[in-house]
C-alpha cells in the first residue's frame, strides 16, 4: 500500500499517513485545524513485513484503507 507523510508544523513530532497524496480533504476539519500547516515528509511502501519507527504497520494500513488517513502522535513524556 503506497503512502504519503507529512508534518504538521504546529504540533511537534505529528505526522499525518495519506493514502492519496494530498487528500486532505478526507480530515474532519478540526483536525485540519488544529494541524496548522502540514509539510510532505516521505512516500512510502506499507506492507505487513515493514516496520515503522513508532507505529504499527498493521493499525496504520488499517486506518488508510477504512479512512484514508492516519495520525501519528508525539510520544508520551517518559
Amino acid at each position: 500500500m503506497q503512502c504519503f507523510v507529512y508534518k504538521s508544523r504546529r504540533k511537534a513530532e505529528t505526522y499525518l499517513f495519506l493514502r492519496e497524496e494530498g487528500s486532505f480533504g478526507v480530515l474532519p476539519a478540526e483536525l485540519v485545524e488544529r494541524l496548522g500547516e502540514l509539510v510532505f515528509v516521505i512516500e512510502i511502501e506499507l506492507s505487513p513485513q515493514r516496520q515503522l519507527a513508532r507505529e504499527d504497520v498493521g493499525t496504520v494500513m488499517a486506518n488508510l484503507a477504512a479512512r484514508g488517513w492516519h495520525l501519528q502522535l508525539p510520544p508520551p513524556p517518559v
